[in-house]
Order: structure tokens, then C-alpha cells, then sequence
């Protein structure tokens, strides 16, 4: 009995036993059947948001970064008319205009850049009265000579032209008054005393019609150096600038430059006319020194006819 009895309570402990461990090792065995399903649940759930994050869904994750990318174009459009706001310091600080280099240019450019323009001043004004001066005496002589050669002999000639203002007639009247002079003389130097008083008119007529064409080359040859003193001294004062800036920068480099060189084109505006016009000058006077020297050619050859006649009438007389 007791044999039996011991076994039938191990068999009834064995049979309570065994709920308890199906029950431990059940809980053990059910995640892993529990993970299996769940595996595919997990992207059921992360496809489902997905769809509708293009419609614009604002609490979903996928959508931000669309937002974040549609306001960045916003954020470079504002960016970039910025940018000429930042760039605008580096223009140039000065006034490149003419005047504006002239007034900000140091007092010995200054100096400089005045004495040039009064220079350009006086080759205008040199040029507008000489050339009315040289038209005036040249269509003077051309008529004058016209007289001369028309004429028969000197007394005729100091008739028409004798009252008249000019170098011509003033030759007339001269030429006149030598053979006046020496009416108790020997016939024989009478023309060359008449052509050296003609030679010293023409050569002081032609000295006085030149006056005033040396200014104009004077600043023709002396102006570009003035301008170039000018230039020099401005980018001196440049380059000095440049040593206590400690920069190159070209907006501190150029103005300075520019109103140096602004006097080297001022020395050549007044330069350039400057000998262009002497040089029409000397052509002008040239050719009326021409009439000059016909002229008196005329002249004498009146002398030397008054002169023939004398001595054919002396002849005539002593026969």
C-alpha cells in the first residue's frame, strides 16, 4: 500500500507539474510566434502613412522635407537681389567726371590743369585775330598790286594807291620820296637805294605780321611737358595714398590716376591746335610775303621805267 501510494502521488505531482512547465515555456515559444506576423505588420503600417504624405498631410514626416524644399527656392530669390546691396561699397568713391577729377585733384595738378587751359584759351584767341589780321592784309596787297602793275609810272602809282592804308602803298610813298631825294644826284644808285628802303618794309612788315605766332609755338612744343609734370606728380600722390591706404584696391587706385592723366589730355587739347595753327599761320604769312615781294618788284620796275625815260629824254634834249 504504501508502495502504491507513493507512486500515485509522484504521478499526480508529475501531472501538476506538467500545466506549470507548458505554461513557463509557452510564453518562451510565443514570441517567436508572435514575431513572425509581426515582421509583416510593421511595413503595413509604414506604407499607410506614406500614401497620403503627397496630398500635403502636415503631421507626417515625409512631408517636412517638402516643405523645407519648396521654402528654399523662396530663400534664394530673397538672397540674391542682396547681392548688389553688398557689392555696392566697392564702386568707385570719387567723381570721374571732368570737373569732379579737377576738383579732387591736389593744388599743383591744379595749377597744372589752369595754366593749360588759359594756354588752350590764348591759341584760340591768337587764331581768330591773326587770321582776321592775315585776311585783312592779304586782300589789302592783292588789290594794291593790282593798282601797281596798272599803273604807268611812279607819280601815277603814288596817285592811286599813295592815300591808302597798307605795306603797298606805304612802298609807293617811300619809293616816291627817295627819288625826290635824290633828283640833284647821278641817276646810277637811285634803284638800289629804292629797293633797299623797299627790302627794310617787306622785312618789317613780314616781322610784325609774325608776332604773335610765337606764343603758338611755344604751347605747341611746352604744353604735353606741362601735362606730363602734371600726370607725374598726380600718380606720385597716387602711389602715396595707395602706402597709407595699404591697399590696391582699384576703387582707391583709380581716381587718383585718372586726375593725374587728366592733365596730360589737357596739355595735349592745347598742344595739338596749338601747332596745327602755327603751321597755317606760317603757310599764310608765307604767301603774303609773296604779294609783298611782287609788290615791290612792281615798284621798281616803275622806278627803273622812270629812270629810262629820264635819260631818253636827256639824250633827246643833248641832240
Amino acid at each position: 500500500m504504501t508502495l502504491r501510494t507513493t507512486f500515485v502521488l509522484a504521478a499526480t505531482l508529475i501531472a501538476l507539474a506538467a500545466p506549470a512547465s507548458a505554461q513557463t515555456t509557452a510564453p518562451a515559444g510565443a514570441p517567436a510566434e508572435t514575431i513572425a506576423p509581426a515582421a509583416p505588420a510593421a511595413p503595413a503600417e509604414t506604407i499607410a502613412p506614406a500614401e497620403p504624405a503627397p496630398a500635403g498631410a502636415p503631421g507626417d514626416l515625409p512631408g517636412a522635407p517638402a516643405e523645407v524644399d519648396a521654402a528654399a527656392p523662396d530663400a534664394d530669390l530673397v538672397a540674391e537681389p542682396a547681392l548688389p546691396e553688398l557689392a555696392a561699397p566697392a564702386t568707385l568713391p570719387h567723381d570721374l567726371s571732368p570737373w569732379g577729377m579737377f576738383m579732387a585733384a591736389d593744388i599743383v595738378v591744379k595749377a597744372v590743369m589752369l595754366g593749360l587751359a588759359f594756354a588752350s584759351l590764348v591759341t584760340w584767341t591768337v587764331w581768330l585775330t591773326k587770321s582776321l589780321e592775315i585776311w585783312l592784309a592779304t586782300r589789302g596787297v592783292r588789290r594794291a598790286g593790282r593798282l601797281i602793275a596798272e599803273a604807268r609810272n611812279l607819280a601815277e602809282a603814288a596817285e592811286t594807291v599813295g592815300f591808302r592804308r597798307g605795306p603797298a602803298p606805304l612802298m609807293v610813298r617811300a619809293a616816291a620820296a627817295e627819288v625826290r631825294a635824290s633828283a640833284d644826284l647821278p641817276p646810277g644808285g637811285l634803284k638800289e637805294r629804292v629797293a633797299s628802303r623797299l627790302d627794310r618794309i617787306e622785312v618789317g612788315v613780314s616781322r610784325g605780321m609774325m608776332r604773335g605766332t610765337g606764343v603758338l609755338a611755344t604751347i605747341g612744343s611746352t604744353a604735353p611737358f606741362v601735362g606730363l609734370f602734371g600726370t607725374v606728380w598726380g600718380i606720385m600722390n597716387s602711389f602715396i595714398g595707395i602706402s597709407r591706404a595699404q591697399t590696391t584696391n582699384l576703387a582707391i587706385v583709380a581716381p587718383g590716376i585718372a586726375e593725374a592723366l587728366l592733365a596730360t589730355a589737357i596739355g595735349l587739347v592745347a598742344a595739338i591746335p596749338a601747332v596745327i595753327i602755327y603751321n597755317v599761320f606760317a603757310r599764310w604769312i608765307a604767301g603774303y610775303r609773296v604779294l609783298l615781294a611782287d609788290a615791290s618788284a612792281e615798284i621798281q620796275r616803275l622806278v627803273s621805267r622812270d629812270l629810262d625815260r629820264l635819260r631818253a629824254g636827256r639824250l633827246g634834249a643833248a641832240e
